[in-house]
């Protein structure tokens, strides 16, 4: 795996904020709320809503990207969003919503993986109630060669390519989507794979939360 970098509290105006770097692959999520949903006919009034907006910035790649939110902006919302939807407490916070702000400042591969940690940590240093931490690695297959963590350039030669979230405590994978073909056990290989990376990614992210507020009980 690549080095993993994390910073809290990066948005002071944001309830809860976190920048994550996977190697070169920089993505930066600030959470809003949860405040009550306007206009009244959008609200649950049984739970509360998660919205999340994923943007890549036009200066995060080498060729410079038309500004704006496009068509894979939407699709990556989602993708964001269902990872992470089954670890939050909706239901302690109807007709409320929380809103996920996410920006990928620099992309070198992996960036919905990265987005997702980013996510889970903005979330949690925002104080929203959760089930479990929803931690997200990448994995594929190069060269016949099984791999975790992949870069832009593994990314775009990759044989296959999966995205893999997970609550580590729970033991329940919240997101596995993928491109490519694999066997039955390279399916399987690759998700005990996943799974070592996450528990890995997990004791990195918890130790910086761990560290943080510590400090600030202290």
């Amino acid at each position: 795996m690549r080095k993993i970098e994390v910073e809290l509290g990066v948005v002071t105006r944001a309830n809860g904020s976190a920048l994550v770097k996977f190697g070169d692959t920089v993505a930066l999520a600030a959470v809003y709320g949860p405040a009550e949903l306007h206009p009244a006919h959008l609200r649950e009034y049984q739970t509360g809503i998660l919205r999340c907006r994923y943007s890549l910035a036009p200066f995060s790649v080498e060729e410079r990207k038309v500004p704006g939110f496009d068509r894979r902006s939407v699709e990556l919302s989602k993708v964001i969003r269902v990872a992470i939807e089954p670890a939050i407490f909706l239901e302690e916070f109807p007709k409320a919503v929380v809103d996920v702000f996410v920006e990928i400042l620099q992309a070198d591969g992996s960036t919905r993986v990265t987005a997702i940690n980013a996510t889970n940590l903005a979330l949690i240093s925002a104080g929203i109630p959760m089930r479990d931490f929803v931690v997200a690695c990448s994995v594929g297959k190069i060269d016949n060669c099984l791999v975790v963590d992949l870069n832009g350039i593994e990314d775009n030669f990759s044989q296959a390519d999966i995205n893999f979230a997970f609550m580590p405590n729970r033991n329940k994978i919240t997101l596995f989507q993928g491109d490519g073909q694999l066997t039955k056990n390279e399916i399987k290989e690759l998700i005990s794979l996943a799974k070592k990376s996450c528990e890995k990614i997990y004791e990195v992210e918890k130790g910086v939360l761990s560290g943080k507020y510590s400090r600030q009980i202290s």
